[in-house]
């Protein structure tokens, strides 16, 4: 009988602790019950109520748009901050503009939320924006946060390039636009990829940034089931967080089953090129040979 060892047994206890409760969201989630603590039997009301809770369902709607905006903006200011902290390595202020772009990794989110809210506040006194407070002041406190994670995920894989493959573009006489977009870019696809979904996951997870610079009618959905935990669970909580639970595994799924075909393709393309370079350099040897080789030999 195979032993587990130390390291399996406390994996194992570690994901069944991560992992556990999810599982009983969702078996509660079709709990026929309005009790959370009381089985009631297997239902799907719950989730077809969530039609009707246009408060919910706007939250999460709102969540998700934010989310995706975030991504979006995250992975544009993080890659920059990246390229600039990886291909510039001596430039005034360099130390500083470093650590700017670290500083919300370490700084507590009680912090940032209230220094942005100051911030916003002194706007619409001097300016007359931001008029009021909402999606926009929200999206812009979560790109602020999730920039530094895009620009640590992606100055690690450029820090890993070869720059001969640029170079040699660029002695080609590739434009240094044309050589980012066109060879830099594909190399640090998967970069962008995992920088976008862990901003995506950031946004969609944030109460205390939301909680400062959010307004009336911007309710996003941590807000929303924090305020509704307080007189208890609702069983339409449990339905939401089963839905979004589904949608982030089917999203991870296929972005993992997307790269790994694209790593697949990649690795073959490689081993064509390599196999059409020994076939060319063998036919080469072989011309040298017969041209080697004196006329009277062949007769």
């Amino acid at each position: 009988m195979k032993r587990y060892s130390f390291s399996n047994l406390i994996l194992v206890l570690g994901l069944v602790f991560i992992y556990l409760p999810m599982v009983i969201l969702v078996i509660y989630s079709f709990n026929a019950s309005r009790l959370v603590t009381v089985w009631g039997g297997w239902s799907l009301k719950w989730y077809i109520g969530l039609l009707d809770n246009t408060q919910l369902m706007g939250a999460v709607m709102r969540s998700l748009e934010i989310a995706l905006y975030t991504a979006i903006a995250a992975v544009a200011l993080g890659t920059m901050a990246a390229f600039v902290l990886t291909r510039i390595p001596v430039f005034r202020g360099r130390t500083l503009f470093g650590g700017l772009v670290t500083a919300p990794l370490v700084m507590p989110e009680v912090i940032t939320g209230l220094s942005l809210l100051l911030l916003f506040v002194a706007m619409a006194q001097l300016i007359g924006w931001p008029a009021q407070r909402g999606i926009v002041t929200i999206w812009i406190a979560h790109t602020t946060f999730c920039s530094s994670y895009v620009a640590i995920v992606v100055m690690a894989r450029l820090r890993e390039l070869d720059l001969s493959i640029e170079e040699a573009a660029m002695d080609l006489g590739a434009r240094p636009w044309k050589v980012f977009f066109l060879i830099t870019m594909p190399m640090i696809a998967p970069s962008l990829a995992a920088g976008g979904m862990l901003s995506f996951a950031l946004s969609l997870d944030d109460l205390v940034l939301a909680s400062f610079v959010s307004g009336p009618g911007s309710t996003t959905l941590p807000m929303e089931i924090f305020s509704a935990v307080r007189l208890g669970v609702k069983p339409e909580i449990n339905a939401v967080a089963s839905l979004i639970l589904l949608v982030v595994s089917l999203t991870t799924f296929l972005a993992w089953y997307i790269s790994r075909r694209a790593e697949k393709r990649r690795v073959r393309a490689m081993q064509q090129a390599v196999a059409d370079g020994n076939a060319a350099n063998w036919g080469a040897e072989s011309d040298s040979r017969k041209a080697m080789i004196p006329p009277s030999a062949h007769s």
